[in-house]
This record gives C-alpha cells, structure tokens and sequence, in this order.
C-alpha cells in the first residue's frame, strides 16, 4: 500500500466516510483529502470538477451517498434517486477527465431482487423486481456499478465496487423517523429505559430476516479490495459483472435483532410486534464466498458490535434530542 498517494473519502464525515477514514490513519495514510458538505456539494458538477483539477489525487473512496431506512426511502423518493445518481455521476467522471485510475464505489445489498435465492450472490443482480420501498435508491446504486464498470471496459480505469449489507456503527444516523434498523431501535430501547416503559413496539412481524455489519469491519473490506491487485481482481470478476459482496454471511430475523438490543440497553419490558408496519424483503442475506476467496472475512459479532454503536450513542445523544 502507497502510505503517500492522495486519497479523496467523499462523504467523510458519514458513517462509512468517516469509518474508512479512520482505517486509513490506522495504516498510517498521510494524504487524506476530504471536503464538508459547504465546501464542495457533490451534486453541482462543475464543482466536483474543479475539485478533481485542482487536487493531484490518486485513489477515491465513493462513500457519499443519501441513505435512509423504509420510512425515508418510501416518503422522499425523488430525492434517493436523484442526489445518488449525481453523487456518483459527478465524482466517477470527474476522476476519469482528471487522470484517476483507482476508485471504489460502495452500493447496498438492496441492489438485489425482493426475492432474490438467499445467500444473494453477485449474480442475482437485474435478475428480479427490486423490493418497491427502496427502488429509487437501489435503481441509482446499480447505475453506480454501470459506470464504474462502464469506464473501466471503455476507458481502461481501474474502478471497483462493493455491495455492503446493512451497515450500522459509529456516526450512524439515530433520527427518529429516518434512521435504519439498528439505530432506530438503539435509539427508542434507551428512551423506553428511561422512560421506564413497560413496553416497546417495533415495526413489522418481527419475521423479516436481515444480515448486520459493523461499519469498523466494512472499511477494513473496503481497504482490502481496494488494494488488490488488477489481476487478482478481475480473476474473481467480470467485466460487466464486477462488484463484490461485503458481509458476515450470517443473519438474524428482527425479532431476534431487538432481543439482542434490549440485552445491550438493558430494556426489560415486553416486546410487541406492529403487523400493519412493512416488513420489507422478506430476507436479505449476501453470500460472501467471493470475497472470502479474496482473503477477508468479517471479525465482529452482532453483540459487540451493538455494545459499541450503544457506547457512541451515549456519548453523542446530545446532538439526537430533536
């Protein structure tokens, strides 16, 4: 790994930004450039192209995107899809017009089809109807595969992709009505202790079943692939099929999820399950052997890694009373 080459993380200061950054300064990177949000708005092309021109960069970390969980996705549609879609647009052509040749780009499991034969392998991609609560979304991350494979085939770049699962850790995002899963029931287990509620409602049956990484374990996949050679790369992908699975190939259902949420929070209560509530795909789990081949594997449990997104809540929940 070239501890001197310019490095851009969009999106730094996001959960998956920022995770990747710090797993950079661990390896000891010493050109790590990112820029806020009122510096460099990564929808105005001409902005992300002058930023390109005006930095000597050598790999981009495409981390920056819109997420949110079912409620965001189905109430905003129109802005899911069109900020992931310049988001992406901009920075992959900016970094091809300016000379970059290493860029990853990081999409989401909801790629797959709704129902999708679970372990969902990279195959699986366009093969189905996509789940409809979070199509828009899904339609811009598949688009962000395309072009990086789309300039690699045309132009020679060396652009990769990876497809997380559901991401959840430090710096997530703990708004009440926007958040995904985990930091959604992290956030209302802590209020209903200290409300010293008797019961909790979670969303759905209950039944769904759906597959978690720590956000610290998806950047240090990320820094892997990133630093594999070509060769070994394309030995494991195709050209018009090229990204790769990031997971721990293991999943839960939300039942058990919340479970697990209460030991962490030390809720005591009863759990009731809101049936009128969507459920979403009825599972999601990724199959990860492609990149097992390439040498990783995820290291944190579901437990612990709960344990520490519920640490950095607490030491953060005065920016998450609204």
């Amino acid at each position: 790994m070239d501890l001197n080459a310019t490095i851009f993380v969009a999106g730094h200061r996001g959960m998956t930004g920022s995770a990747i950054t710090r797993r950079l300064q661990a390896l000891g990177c010493r050109n790590i450039l990112t820029a806020a949000r009122s510096e460099l708005d990564l929808t105005r092309q001409a902005d992300v192209e002058a930023f390109f021109q005006n930095h000597a960069i050598d790999q981009v970390y495409l981390s920056a995107a819109k997420v949110g969980g079912i409620h965001a996705n189905d109430t905003y549609p129109a802005e899911f899809i069109y900020e992931n879609l310049m988001i992406e647009g901009n920075i992959i052509h900016a970094a091809h017009q300016a000379g970059v040749d290493k860029l990853l780009f990081l999409g989401s499991s909801c790629i797959y089809p709704r129902l999708a034969g679970q372990p969902m392998n990279e195959e699986a991609l366009l093969t189905g109807t996509l789940e409809p609560t979070n199509e828009p979304y899904a339609v811009a991350k598949i688009a962000g595969i395309k072009l990086c494979e789309s300039y690699n085939r045309q132009h020679g770049r060396d652009y990769r992709s990876v497809m997380p699962t559901n991401l959840y850790g430090p710096n997530d995002n703990f708004h009440p009505q926007n958040s995904h899963v985990i930091p959604a029931l992290l956030r209302r287990f802590h209020e209903a202790v200290e409300a010293r509620a008797e019961e909790l409602v979670v969303w759905g049956s209950g039944k769904a079943m759906r597959e978690f990484l720590h956000v610290d374990d998806m950047a240090a996949a990320c820094v892997n692939v990133m630093e594999l050679d070509k060769a070994v790369y394309q030995a494991h992908t195709r050209p018009m099929l090229s990204h790769i699975n990031v997971g721990t190939g293991k999943d839960c259902t939300i039942g058990e999820l919340a479970e697990t949420v209460a030991r962490v929070t030390g809720f005591q209560g009863r759990l009731v399950f809101d049936n009128s509530k969507p459920d979403g795909a009825p599972r999601k789990l990724l199959d990860v052997s492609r990149l097992k081949a390439l040498g990783w594997q995820a290291g944190i449990s579901l437990e612990d890694g709960l344990r520490d997104a519920y640490r950095w809540f607490l030491e953060n929940q005065r920016h998450f009373r609204s």
